[in-house]
């Protein structure tokens, strides 16, 4: 792989690994350099699309686990898929209906329409401008050029559906992968001592409710035994919930420390609830 690029790119192979780990690899504060695996694994995906990490039509960041998150220019990808065997033309279609974003007027949306030699008909892909706009506290050029932005996203997705292109990224991606890589271990250290439980919707608390209140207002089981067993399975009464039950209970004095009965059959018959839920 060394010699191939430095026989297509005229460089020397001794240099080829020092001058793509300085120049093709983005490197996030306090990330060790590029691995020569790594190295290799762009320069894969580089000779596999034909693209030139010298002038930056493709380069990598590096990611935690070892591996990269291969990014292709705007040249990049305008390169592979004029260049694609199939590729018939494109053109750009534009919405009547506009949106303000940083006091510019753009397109709701965009689509690119995609003709291949081997298709009867085009391939029309749209790409509405709320989805793919990139905000963020700094200036972007998707503040400065926002309706040029959205061109290139259309453009690039087209391409990407129309031709199968898969494994490489724009940089909006390739920055949202890397916000996700930065923020998994918080994120995960956070919920792992506490799991989030779902409140038990309201469609089947009625179907709860309406099949066993009569098993809480005849006493045969207490509201906190419902309320327990509902919560035991993994879900949570909401306040509301909580004080429809509340009413359900009997008016009568529970002499203290008298023994309850246990109601087998409730006990079936909500298990066999459970397995319909």
């Amino acid at each position: 792989m060394l010699k191939k690029f430095a026989d297509r790119f005229s460089v020397d192979q001794a240099e080829v690994m020092n001058i793509l780990k300085a120049t093709a690899f983005k490197q996030r504060d306090g990330q060790p350099p590029a691995s020569d695996e790594q190295l290799f694994a762009l320069m894969i995906v580089a000779d596999q699309y034909g693209l030139n990490p010298f002038t930056k039509e493709i380069y990598a960041y590096p990611d935690k686990s070892n591996g990269i998150v291969p990014v292709v220019g705007v040249d990049g990808w305008s390169r592979i898929v004029n260049e694609h065997p199939m590729m018939d033309g494109i053109e750009f279609r534009y919405s009547d209906e506009t949106v303000q974003h940083k006091g510019k007027t753009c397109h709701v949306w965009i689509e690119a329409v995609i003709t291949r030699k081997d298709r009867n008909k085009p391939i029309v892909v749209r790409e509405y401008f709320d989805e793919v706009v990139r905000s963020v506290n700094f200036t972007t050029p998707w503040d400065t050029h926002p309706k040029r932005m959205h061109r290139h996203k259309t453009f690039i997705q087209g391409g990407r559906v129309a031709f199968g292109f898969g494994g490489i990224y724009d940089e909006d991606e390739a920055q949202r992968i890397m916000e996700k890589d930065i923020t998994a271990d918080v994120v995960n250290e956070t919920h792992a001592s506490k799991p989030e439980v779902p409140v038990l919707d309201e469609q089947t608390f009625k179907s709860i409710a309406d099949k066993y209140r009569q098993s809480v207002t005849s006493g045969k089981k207490s509201v906190a035994d419902f309320i327990s067993w509902v919560e035991n399975k993994g879900a949570l009464l909401t306040d509301a919930q909580k004080a429809e039950v509340q009413s359900w209970a009997p008016k009568t004095t529970t002499v203290e420390g008298e023994a309850t009965e246990v109601d087998d059959d409730f006990v079936t018959e909500m298990n066999q609830e459970e397995g319909k839920q």
